[in-house]
């Protein structure tokens, strides 16, 4: 299979190169980033000292030797790798959180003409965390205050993480509500007593964390906390390349980490 990996020269860009290289039925021909990064025009693997003769380029025409695109970028920059490998028939894996509705519209609605898997984690940890928060939620539906705890690196521009919403969001689906109806998302103040059936979130920014999420469900004298910790992107990475090899025999489609994993019903 060929990738193509986006944001090449950024933290989780390069933790994809790495973990491609490793793998023998893997070869990476495209390697982008934005304009101005310092990698530009120098091989995607230079930093680790090795050649893979694949340059970093801003050149959204590199796409075009590609099966599949890795893009753990931003929302702006991963709506217009979108709109590229649409036109060239490149599919996708999506790791990029923060999109507003009309930009998971824009990723809908090219699952119809590419193979896309669009995930807030790709790690296959968080992904069985997601399954256990579902069955803990049904039986712990009355009587339990659901709180959902997230602690991220300095330079994350979004929050809540896109973990932490998916994890809000299965929640409220086991609940049978819409998290959107239930979501408490900031307290300040004089708020008053907590509204029963919600889902608080709370957010922690600092130093070099990878990612903590911790659902807690409170109850009368006991309290339950379901917890994923991620030690580095390696898990990440591995879970990347698991959907590009999921999407080798699939035309077109928009699936997550439950179809790549079996869990789907």
């Amino acid at each position: 299979m060929k990738l193509a990996i986006a944001g090449a020269s950024g933290r989780m860009g390069q933790m994809l190169i790495e973990a491609a290289l490793a793998q023998p039925d893997l070869t990476i021909v495209a390697a982008l980033d934005r304009a101005g990064t310092p990698l530009l025009g120098h091989d995607c693997a230079e930093l680790m000292g090795r050649a893979t003769g694949v340059q970093v380029t801003s050149d959204l025409a590199s796409l075009q030797g590609a099966d599949v695109l890795i893009d753990f970028t931003r929302p702006e920059a991963t709506l217009a790798h979108l709109s590229a490998c649409t036109a060239a028939g490149v599919k996708m894996v999506i790791g990029t959180t923060g999109f507003d509705d009309a930009g998971r519209r824009a990723i809908a609605a090219a699952g119809e003409r590419i193979a896309i898997v669009f995930a807030p984690n790709m790690s296959v940890g968080v992904n069985a965390t997601f399954k256990l928060i579902e069955l803990a939620t049904r039986m712990l539906n009355d009587g339990y205050d659901i709180e959902i705890i997230e602690a991220h690196h300095r330079h994350k521009v979004d929050a809540p993480s896109g973990t932490a919403l998916k994890m809000g969001e299965v929640a409220a689906a086991a609940l049978g509500r819409p998290l959107k109806d239930i979501a408490v998302y900031a307290r300040e103040g004089h708020t008053g007593e907590r509204k029963p059936g919600t889902i608080g979130f709370a957010t922690v920014r600092g130093g070099d964390i990878v990612g903590d999420h911790t659902v807690m469900y409170a109850g009368a004298g006991e309290r339950i906390e379901i917890t994923h910790r991620s030690s580095s992107r390696q898990a990440y990475a591995s879970g990347s390349l698991r959907a590009a090899r999921f999407l080798a025999d699939r035309a077109t489609g928009l699936y997550d980490m439950f179809d790549v994993l079996g869990f789907s019903r």
